[in-house]
């Protein structure tokens, strides 16, 4: 008989959170990954040797679950994390962040910028993010390195941007990008990034939405974020902002609507019908007093819903744990209802509701045999997370980033023992506080 092939990594010793369809938990369980892909998710029976691998690890009866989907960032504007505080939206983007983008971005301060946001991510248990913004050439650059696996989006907006002066290149700009990376690497889908509606004219929008469809790729757009986008979009074109994109054949399966905080059920009703998936970032919503999206109303409709944080010069952090406590409690206190949005709920959004938002759910987002390895191992061994009677309440309400201990994406050890294997975090460091000492000069 000959002999079988050792797994590449196996891990054991840990509760295992698969969420899958029945939120299946293994108190005691195993995980053997080969090629990249989950091959065994199972109880590990007392006493059992365990299989032949190049790697073990031992999770040390902390919890073992799907990495974290991270469904809305801008990856550079780590650069300027607390740059602009507590401003009003429309003050803080048109005063503040669009002049900042202006002067400071360039393609080597969106891969700095953009490295130390993987190390935030991956070091907090973030596996898969999806990005919109420009340069975004370099931002691809940096995510490759780290490991990641993302989803990008090119930038486009109807004025001068970063990387791309000429407004009337700025889908084009979009396709190149697309062409570029389209099969390029295993772990980077790439698509394009409209902005919103009342920054991107008509045409701008339906040229963008024929690309993606062509290229099939994803269509990122803000959406209903403030109550002065609804009164700017119904002024002008006489129609929501949601119902604007719905008229001019913008929203279909293929389309991450972020944020879509000021909607009706009509509006909800064209999201659903057009089978669009919505992400909701609430820290920098709640930061920048922008408003609640009604998570429930989209759930009770069906629409995949993902978790994101936005970028960090709205939030000002990227813990996808934090993200989720503060779900949880808003829409409860919103709907003055403690059963709103159980831990189980918001956990699903942020693996496996965030895979389905960005069409990567056959894929990632639960632990469960064939789909791709993407598991973190969470550190349970601390005072705040003891005793444990339920491991998705403590995820989602006691746990935070820095618990996180180790991080595969695609089979390949990427984070150990709360060391980042593919970032040197120190220098990347050093480099952004050089750069965050010029502009603060």
């Amino acid at each position: 008989m000959p002999e079988e092939k050792p797994y590449d990594i196996v891990v054991h010793n840990g509760t295992v959170l698969t969420l899958n369809r029945t939120f299946e938990v293994l108190e005691i369980g195993l995980v053997c990954i080969t090629g990249g892909r989950l091959e065994r998710v199972e109880k590990e029976a007392p006493g059992q040797a365990l299989p032949a691998a190049r790697q073990i690890i031992d999770a040390r009866g902390g919890i073992i679950m799907p990495g974290l989907v991270n469904t809305h960032t801008h990856a550079p504007m780590s650069l300027f994390r607390g740059l602009a505080d507590d401003l009003p939206l429309m003050t803080w983007l048109n005063d503040h962040i669009f002049e900042a983008e202006g002067r400071w971005l360039n393609p080597e301060t969106v891969y700095t910028a953009t490295r130390l946001s993987c190390a935030e991510m991956l070091l907090s248990g973030t596996t898969t993010l999806c990005d919109g913004y420009f340069f975004e050439d370099n931002v691809a650059e940096a995510v490759e390195e780290s490991g990641m696996r993302a989803v990008l989006g090119q930038g486009i907006i109807d004025f001068p941007a970063p990387g791309v002066p000429e407004p009337d290149k700025n889908v084009a700009e979009a396709r190149r990008f697309i062409d570029k990376w389209q099969g390029k690497s295993p772990l980077i889908r790439p698509g394009l990034f409209c902005h919103s509606p009342y920054t991107c004219s008509e045409e701008t929008l339906r040229e963008a939405r024929r690309v993606a469809d062509e290229t099939e790729t994803l269509f990122q757009i803000h959406v209903a974020e403030t109550q002065s986008e609804v009164r700017e979009l119904q002024e002008k074109h006489g129609l929501s902002p949601v119902q604007y994109l719905d008229k001019i054949g913008i929203l279909n399966p293929a389309t991450l609507v972020v944020h879509a905080i000021w909607v009706d059920e009509v509006d909800i009703a064209s999201m659903a019908g057009s089978l669009v998936a919505i992400s909701v970032t609430t820290e920098s919503e709640m930061k920048l007093a922008s408003g609640v999206p009604p998570v429930p109303a989209f759930l009770k409709k069906g629409l995949a819903v993902g978790i994101g944080t936005d970028g960090c010069a709205s939030n000002n952090n990227l813990d996808m744990f934090q993200e989720m406590d503060l779900v949880a409690k808003l829409h409860k206190v919103k709907n003055l209802d403690p059963t709103v949005l159980d831990a189980r709920q918001v956990l699903r959004l942020a693996t496996q509701g965030g895979a389905d938002a960005l069409g990567l759910g056959d894929e990632i987002g639960s632990l469960e045999a064939g789909k791709r390895a993407d598991l973190i191992i969470v550190d349970t061994r601390k005072p705040h997370l003891t005793p444990l009677y339920d491991p998705a309440s403590h995820l989602v309400y006691a746990a935070g980033g820095s618990d996180v201990r180790d991080v595969i994406i695609d089979g390949r050890l990427v984070v150990r023992d709360r060391t980042v294997l593919t970032i040197k975090v120190e220098e990347v460091m050093a480099a952004v506080e050089d750069l965050a000492r010029e502009i603060a000069s």
